[in-house]
């Protein structure tokens, strides 16, 4: 291809795309103000709606507050004891009257004014005895019918609202009854919220507001008294009427929505101002990641661009680079080969050195748990023949020293075994009968036996069950299995054993216990994994009965029994022999007692 050509491709393609990424960036353009306008009128009408749900909930809360406390003075007025207490001048219960009310009613304070207006009784003890002559519940209620309803400044800024109404006893009027509402507590409600309200009465005089410099003012003299350092205020300083404003305006935040609501009660009104940031913000949010599309979608144009510019120039620098490279690895090929030799001879030297440590603690380990069994049963034996002998009974003395015996040639038979292990060599295996193993294990077993109180129930053909190997050797394996169900039930009530001999394809011995179940099945038979605690065990009984069991060509598997506890199986070649003789069992059960 001539290079006229090629400049002519090029700039096809290059033109192409610069008319796609124009393309691209029109349309990301339109989707991002249709987005814009869209979301905007969507989330502004939802932000609308939720205040105008939230002004009828405060008018109706306001409402409710108002005509819950506009009976009480009715009833107060007619109530016997005040009335009494008014006739005869004696207000010694009629505070504790009064406080009995408030408590029922949830009303800010009750007040019991005589005909000269001096509060006889009252909820806040503090405002006994103080006048109320001239004040406009006291005047008004005299001059009135009814309940008359006051909003009064107070001294500290804000306004009490009282509902009064004259006392009355056979025409006479005795005093006034004089119950505060307690508004306040919706303005401390509403300090939580991010809108601002304010509440007017009949007048359009602010009584209730989140900003306590709106009381007493107008609408108008409310926002002109706000500070500039308020961005609500700013908002609606900015705006008088919504529509009017330039289109980026409100979609900045920096408007506010204008509702007001009509409370059915002399006349008041209900204004809240929304700002419409969290508009603002949820439209940007969307736009945020509507741009960071376009963005990734044009850094990938631009990448892909670059890829195939770069694999242009790549083109005809190849040839070059590629024997570089080839030369380069050669060097590296050969440097690294020797560096390997030299790693292997020193591998090989640590690795016979490590195995010969290995088989050393290996061959420790498996000679000091092997032998504790014996020697505790020993101690057992030897602590018997001690007392037998201090009660002159040598005879059974005697016995414990033969099976004391009996235990010194096991333990010369295991390190013979173990010496065997070590070497590697061949065992020279003969018919072993599985019922008498399992006899001679649980004898060896009896020490242990003796000093807990464990049921142990026995299942066994009736037909002897051979199989070949080390009986010596199966026997420990039995002991193993056995010691370790004895261990798994120390915490149970009612300990028990399985032991269950049967013969089929193979000579299977189960062993059962009702303790907690196996924690973990994968490291089980692995070399000192145990769950007993410190001195109790090594780990090893497992690691080395699975070994024998592999050896003699049989298997050894753990699992969780159906109704809780663990069962360890035993399976070995059974002989020729004995493997086509029926099944018949014999069950024996015996629970072992503590040593007396």
């Amino acid at each position: 291809m001539s290079g006229a050509s090629v400049f002519r491709k090029n700039n096809a393609i290059s033109w192409r795309v610069r008319l796609a990424l124009v393309a691209l960036f029109v349309l990301a353009v339109v989707t991002v103000s249709v987005t814009n306008r869209f979301l905007t009128d969507r989330f502004t009408d939802t932000t609308r709606n939720r205040a105008e749900l939230r002004l009828a909930l405060y008018s109706g809360n306001l409402l409710s507050e108002l005509r819950q406390n506009a009976i009480v003075p009715q009833l107060l007025a007619r109530d016997p004891t005040l009335i009494g207490a008014l006739n005869s001048t004696d207000y010694t219960q009629s505070t504790q009257r009064l406080i009995s009310f408030v408590e029922e009613i949830g009303a800010a304070s009750i007040l019991l004014l005589d005909r000269d207006g001096r509060a006889v009784a009252a909820t806040d003890r503090n405002r006994l005895g103080s006048s109320h002559r001239n004040a406009p519940h006291f005047l008004e209620a005299l001059r009135g019918q009814g309940t008359i309803f006051t909003a009064e400044p107070r001294e500290a800024g804000g306004f009490v609202f009282n509902y009064s109404r004259r006392v009355q006893s056979a025409g006479d009027t005795l005093g006034v009854i004089s119950v505060e509402v307690d508004l306040q507590k919706f303005e401390r409600a509403w300090a939580g919220i991010s809108d601002a309200l304010i509440v007017t009465d009949g007048t359009g005089a602010i009584i209730l507001a989140t900003e306590p410099r709106w009381r007493g003012r107008t609408e108008a003299e409310a926002l002109a008294e706000q500070t500039p350092q308020s961005a609500i205020q700013r908002a609606i300083q900015a705006t008088a009427d919504w529509t009017a404003l330039p289109p980026d305006a409100y979609l900045q935040g920096e408007a506010v929505m204008r509702l007001e609501s009509r409370v059915a009660f002399r006349g008041w009104r209900m204004i809240s101002f929304t700002t419409y940031a969290s508009v603002r913000e949820r439209v940007n949010g969307v736009l945020a990641l509507e741009i960071m599309g376009f963005a990734i979608l044009l850094a990938l144009t631009f990448y892909f661009l670059s890829r195939r510019t770069a694999g242009r120039m790549a083109f005809f620098m190849r040839e070059s680079a590629e024997l570089r490279q080839l030369n380069q690895r050669l060097q590296r090929e050969i440097a690294e080969r020797e560096r390997v030799q030299e790693t292997l001879a020193v591998a090989e030297q640590t690795l016979e050195q490590s195995s010969k440590l290995a088989a050393l603690g290996e061959m420790s380990a498996a000679v000091s748990h092997e032998l504790n069994q014996p020697l505790a049963a020993m101690k057992t034996y030897l602590a018997g023949a001690r007392l037998l002998l201090t009660r002159a009974r040598p005879d059974e003395a005697l016995s414990s020293f033969g099976r004391i015996d009996n235990l010194i040639e096991r333990m010369g038979a295991i390190t013979r075994q173990l010496k065997s292990y070590a070497r590697k060599g061949a065992e020279e295996l003969s018919p072993v009968n599985m019922g008498d193993a399992l006899a001679s294990s649980l004898s060896m077993m009896e020490p242990q036996l003796r000093q807990r109180q464990v049921q142990i129930t026995r299942i066994i053909p009736d037909d002897p069950v051979e199989v070949m190997g080390d009986r010596m050797r199966i026997e420990q394996v039995m002991v193993n299995l056995f010691r370790n169900a004895l261990d798994a039930t120390k915490s149970e009530r009612n300990p028990q054993v399985d032991i269950i001999l049967s013969a089929g394809e193979t000579a299977t011995l189960t062993v059962r216990d009702n303790g907690p179940g196996i924690e973990n099945k994968d490291a089980l038979f692995e070399p000192f994994y145990t769950t007993k605690q410190p001195g109790e065990g090594v780990g090893l009984g497992l690691a080395i009965s699975s070994g024998i069991v592999n050896e003699l060509g049989g298997r050894l598997t753990a699992r969780d029994g159906q109704t809780g506890g663990a069962v360890f199986e035993m399976s070995l070649p059974i002989l020729a022999s004995t493997a086509n003789k029926p099944d018949e069992t014999t069950e024996t059960t015996a629970s072992s007692q503590a040593a007396e």
